[in-house]
């Protein structure tokens, strides 16, 4: 989804806002959360996750190609990690807040596991995406849409 879709969305779900306002909104809420990882603070958004800023340390490395050996300078990076209800919602396609509570059956009993319960002790272990694919906040690889959002309808960067 692109940020121009977010801004879509956002003007057809609420209504009441003209599509400039829209995506003045979205841009707001991007700059802010920018600002607050810049800051070095974490970000948490109930029920969808946490966005994290965390400091790696200078350390060695190896060039794949030949093997040499070269110094990874130290450098922040980003990570997000899903909620448990976001990753129930992922896993099973329905709302995690589902009308049966989706923990009994009518007879009162317990029903039987779903696959995504079965497999929720693989989710369990990790459940950190890399920081790549956190969404509207990687650094690199910047798209062309992605370089007009820094730059602004001004056109100029900084």
């Amino acid at each position: 989804m692109t940020k121009a879709e977010i801004v879509q969305a956002i003007y057809d779900r609420l209504g009441g806002f003209s599509k400039k306002e829209a995506a003045d909104l979205v841009d707001l809420v991007f700059e802010t959360m920018k600002e607050t990882l810049g800051r070095g603070e974490k970000i948490k958004v109930s029920g969808f996750g946490n966005f994290v800023l965390r400091d790696k340390r200078q350390r060695q490395g190896r060039n794949p190609q030949t093997g040499d050996p070269i110094l990874i300078t130290e450098r922040r990076v980003l990570s997000f990690k899903a909620s448990n209800i976001l990753r129930h919602e992922l896993n099973t396609g329905a709302p995690s807040g589902a009308a049966n509570g989706g923990a009994s059956n009518h007879a009162g009993g317990q029903s039987a596991p779903s696959p995504a319960q079965e497999a929720a002790p693989v989710a369990a272990r990790g459940g950190q995406a890399s920081h790549a694919a956190a969404p509207a906040a990687h650094a690199g690889g910047a798209s062309s849409g992605d370089a007009w959002a820094r730059r602004g309808p001004g056109g100029s960067s900084g």
